[in-house]
Parts: structure tokens; C-alpha cells; sequence
């Protein structure tokens, strides 16, 4: 996100992946959007060489046998296979739910024979009752008898169905999840950002903040990619575990990070950006058997309150003004949005989003 002479320049990661798709004729379906972004965000030098090397004519199952190298049991597959799973559970409730149904039309049909039997006049009183009982105590066992076995049946369909939503709750975590940081990625991000404007309500004690590492490409050109990866997994660790278990932080490209903070101030928000800010700036990062020092390693945040913007566009956008401000005001540093900011960053706001 650094550039050279002082300028900060943000690529648009979404647009950048989507280009590149299409410049390659790809079908922009999501399984293919996270292939291409994985190797558009260089996690995987390798996956970014094979998705080249198929050029601009790569059909869909040249695509995908990649996906499955690469991340074993492609999304897709797993997904369509959980769906038929599902399809047939539902059938198979839906036919239980009939042979029940025809039961009871059984056992009312009985009912119908004892009560008409009951009121012939021309049967004993004793003979009525033996019918009566008769009929009423194997209508009555056959129904209990084959009620028991629907509530079996359908405990088990139970079972088998809350299998199959645990399978695809972890088919949508992994869809979710940067494959380096193991931190929420785009998508997801995506998502919780768009969620925050569902409720009006909460959106005076929600805040977005961005935070951007320092020179990152320094990092990159002068010790190599697998390096930076590593300073790119220590920088989630430690933004991780500078907050609660239930805040939502993502690595939304290359090295930038996102917090969704909720239920907190604005001052709350700024003190945990700030708590988070000195984690990083005093960790290490020092190659033990070497004895290399790649830091120090910092971090700009730029914090925006969710009330402070009409939509989920408005508030990143905001959120990345401050942090641009962070970044010009000499970097290291939390930067809040006011309303002044981005009048006054007018011009220079075009080159940093080139």
C-alpha cells in the first residue's frame, strides 16, 4: 500500500482480481474470484505461477482442477455434495412424514368401522364391545407401533440434517477465511460491513477502523516475499490478540487489516486502536537463527464511527481518509475521521486511490 516519494497508494484489490479475470475469460463466479485472489494477494507464489500459466483461453475445469489442488476438496464440489445430502434428507422426512400421515388416515378409518359397528342394532350387547375393543386395541398398537418408529426415524433424520449444517458452516468458514492470516478475509468483510447498516440502531456504537502496515513493500523488496508472509501472520496475531474473542477483524488484501468494533465508543474504539498500535510497534521481528532484524514493523489506523456515514461504501471510504491522514502525518499513528479531512485531502485523495 506504500509507494515511493511519500505517497500511499491503495490498489483496489476487487477491481484489480475482477480485471484479471476478465482479461483472462474467466467466469467471475466465487470460486474462481477466490482463486484469482489468492494469487492476486501473493500468499502462494506457486498458485499464482499455475493460474498464469493457463493463459487467457483456461476452461472451467482447468480452473478448478487447481482449486482442488490447491485447496483439497474444492469448495464447489464439497457445497454441491452437501446439497444433494441435504435434498435427500428432506426427502426422505417428507416420506416419513406421508407414511404417517396414511397411518392415521388408517386409524381413523377403524375408528369410523367401530363406531358404526357400535351403533348397529342389530348386535349384542357383548359381541359390540368384543368388536369394539378388539378393533380399537390393534388400530391403537399399530399406530403407536409405527408412531414410534416415525419419532426414531426422524430423530435420526434430525441428526443427519444438523450433521450436514455443522459440514456447511465449515464450508463457509474456510470460504471465509484468509488462507495466511487465518484471520476473516474480503468476503466475509464484505458481509459484516454491509450487516452493520441492517440495524440503525447500532450504528452509534459501531466503528470501522483500517489499519495499514508501514512500508510493507520496503519489507517485500528487501527480504523477500515468504518473509513478509511471516510479518504478515505476526501483525494478525498480534491485532488478534489486542482484542476481545468476539470482535471481527479481517486481512482484506495484501497488508491491510479491518476491525469491526461494536458496542463500543468512539473513544472505546480509539483506545483499542491505539492499545493495538503499541502491541505491534514493541514486537520483535528477528530471524532467531540468523539473528536478522526485519522491523520495526508498525501499523496506521484510520477509525471512523458507522453514524458518521449513509452507507457501507461512505464509511470505508472515511475510514480509509483517516488512515491516510494517519499515513501522511508521518505513519505509526490512529488517526479519527472528522468532517474537515477529506476537503482538505481533496486533491491529493485521487492519487492515493490510483
Amino acid at each position: 500500500m506504500t509507494g515511493s516519494q511519500g505517497k500511499v497508494q491503495v490498489p483496489d484489490v476487487a477491481a484489480q482480481v475482477t480485471y484479471a479475470m476478465r482479461q483472462m475469460g474467466v467466469s467471475p463466479i466465487p470460486r474462481n474470484y477466490e482463486l484469482f485472489y489468492e494469487a492476486y494477494i501473493g500468499s502462494n507464489p506457486k498458485l499464482t505461477k499455475d493460474l498464469a500459466a493457463l493463459g487467457n483461453r483456461a476452461t472451467q475445469e482447468e480452473i478448478d482442477a487447481i482449486g482442488a489442488q490447491y485447496f483439497g476438496r474444492h469448495q464447489v464440489n464439497a457445497v454441491d455434495h452437501a446439497h444433494h445430502k441435504i435434498v435427500r434428507e428432506l426427502e426422505g422426512v417428507v416420506n416419513m412424514l406421508r407414511q404417517e400421515q396414511s397411518s392415521l388416515e388408517s386409524y381413523n378409518k377403524l375408528l369410523g368401522e367401530t363406531y358404526q359397528r357400535i351403533n348397529s342394532k342389530s348386535a349384542a350387547s357383548t359381541e359390540l364391545l368384543t368388536n369394539a375393543i378388539s378393533l380399537l386395541t390393534e388400530a391403537t398398537d399399530t399406530t403407536m407401533t409405527h408412531g414410534q418408529e416415525t419419532m426414531v426415524g426422524m430423530a435420526t433424520k434430525s441428526r443427519e440434517m444438523e450433521d450436514i449444517r455443522r459440514e456447511l458452516d465449515e464450508y463457509k468458514r474456510i470460504a471465509n477465511t484468509d488462507s495466511l492470516t487465518r484471520l476473516f478475509n474480503r468476503r466475509a468483510f464484505d458481509e459484516k460491513l454491509a450487516s452493520i447498516f441492517d440495524n440503525q440502531f447500532g450504528r452509534a456504537t459501531t466503528s470501522l477502523v483500517i489499519g495499514d502496515i508501514d512500508h510493507f513493500k520496503n519489507i517485500n523488496d528487501n527480504f523477500g516475499h515468504p518473509v513478509g508472509d511471516k510479518i504478515l501472520a505476526t501483525v494478525a496475531n498480534v491485532i488478534r490478540s489486542s482484542v476481545r474473542k468476539d470482535v471481527f477483524v479481517a486481512r482484506t488484501g495484501g497488508e491491510e487489516f479491518a476491525i469491526i468494533l461494536e458496542s463500543a465508543s468512539q473513544e472505546e474504539a480509539s483506545a483499542v486502536s491505539e492499545r493495538i498500535r503499541r502491541a505491534l510497534e514493541s514486537t520483535p521481528f528477528k530471524n532467531s537463527k540468523t539473528g536478522v532484524n526485519y522491523g520495526p514493523v508498525t501499523l496506521s489506523l484510520g477509525l471512523c464511527l458507522a453514524a458518521e456515514a449513509e452507507s457501507p461504501q461512505e464509511l470505508y471510504q472515511k475510514a480509509d481518509v483517516a488512515l491516510y491522514c494517519a499515513k501522511s502525518n508521518g505513519r505509526n499513528k490512529v488517526m479519527v475521521y472528522e468532517d474537515g479531512m477529506k476537503k482538505e485531502l481533496s486533491k491529493s485523495w485521487l492519487l492515493y486511490k490510483k
